[in-house]
């Protein structure tokens, strides 16, 4: 039997891809007693774990003053939805630092993708296309 059919998981396809340092909102199954319900966790993807097992993500919040870590499996029954709320700027694979600063000083810069830039500047000139005739410092058109 080869090595790579034994480590063939099934993969989630709620799942979106992910990195350290996303703030990601993730919906959940939870079961209580006898009825299940579906919680929301929003929070910062402290580590991302790929490998065999079919890999793994930590979210960590920040609530009433007690920071709460969780960890999903991606192959995890038990996800609903993955939506990524925003992605941030790291240049650590692993943010173990989070857990001793304050919640202001844990605040992460956005990552810009190049293709919304991309999109962006195409806006920008197709507006200046859309120019019309100069305007004085009255606010009067003026005609050549």
């Amino acid at each position: 039997m080869e090595s790579s059919t034994s480590l063939r998981t099934k993969t989630n396809s709620v799942v979106p891809d992910i990195a350290p340092g996303d703030m990601v909102r993730v919906s959940f199954r939870v079961r209580e007693a006898n009825r299940e319900r579906v919680q929301i966790l929003q929070g910062l993807v402290v580590k991302v774990r790929l490998g065999g097992g079919g890999g793994s993500f930590t979210i960590r919040k920040v609530a009433y003053g007690v920071g709460v870590e969780h960890t999903f499996p991606f192959g995890s029954p038990f996800l609903e939805r993955v939506e990524v709320v925003r992605r941030g700027k790291v240049r650590r694979a692993k943010l173990y630092y989070i857990r001793r600063l304050s919640a202001r000083e844990s605040r992460l810069k956005e990552r810009r993708e190049k293709i919304a830039e991309a999109t962006v500047s195409e806006m920008s000139a197709s507006e200046g296309e859309q120019i019309g005739e100069p305007v004085n410092s009255a606010g009067i058109e003026e005609k050549a």
